[in-house]
């Protein structure tokens, strides 16, 4: 398939056509997003949310013309082209992780975004019946959240669901970004106090294999 690009670096080069396609503002991040499974509109622009919607429609478009992605339905589904990205951006993030990744600026952490993120990642498939609820309690941001898995399908609330909570995980914005990101191991902020499950032992006890970690954590 031959790809279209827009105009660039104007170098006959592999290199400079990539970035002529890639190398535009956030195109990595949605592509970083697809690749992790994001297939709807809302949802990318949700765990965007510095991205405008109209940008956003954009580079979709761009990647639609590029044969990167195909819109089935209202979903963006990668094409073999797209999927072999993967182990380009995962070697990018593995090279961040290694070289440029210190400690969060603070305008770097948003908690909302955090548990957005990390509401696909679950696996409450070891807790008991079909509906799992996990509030979530930060010790520096005065909003509370909670993730409600259904029949397997997890949703994020931002208002008291009104069910139950199995868990609630207990930590500052950075600890948990840090956990979630592979920075720190998950048993060490825990032993240290910097994360905290709070809930029946049998249930917070199996949180270690429940939370699992980004797809682009480190190792």
């Amino acid at each position: 398939m031959k790809m279209t690009t827009v105009a660039g670096y104007g170098q006959y080069c592999p290199i400079s056509r990539a970035l002529d396609l890639l190398g535009e503002r956030w195109s990595l991040l949605i592509l970083r997003d697809l690749i992790t499974g994001t297939t709807r509109f809302n949802d990318l622009a949700r765990g965007l949310p510095g991205l405008s919607r109209s940008l956003l429609a954009k580079r979709l478009r761009q990647f639609e013309r590029a044969g990167l992605v195909e819109k089935v339905d209202v979903r963006y589904v990668l094409t073999d082209a797209g999927r072999e990205l993967e182990p380009i951006l995962f070697g990018l993030g593995a090279w961040g992780a290694r070289w440029s990744f210190g400690e969060p600026e603070p305008a770097e952490l948003d908690a909302q975004l955090l548990v957005w993120w990390m509401h696909t990642r679950l696996d409450t498939s070891s807790f008991p019946g079909k509906r799992h609820v996990l509030g979530v309690r930060f010790s520096d941001d005065p909003h509370r959240y909670w993730i409600v898995v259904e029949g397997g399908v997890p949703s994020v609330c931002d208002s008291d669901p009104g069910f139950p909570v199995d868990v609630t995980i207990a930590s500052d914005v950075s600890s948990l970004y840090q956990v979630w990101l592979g920075r720190i191991p998950l048993h060490h902020a825990v032993r240290t106090g910097r994360l905290e499950f709070q809930g029946p032992s049998d249930l917070t006890r199996r949180m270690s294999s429940v939370l699992r970690l980004s797809p682009v954590a480190a190792g």
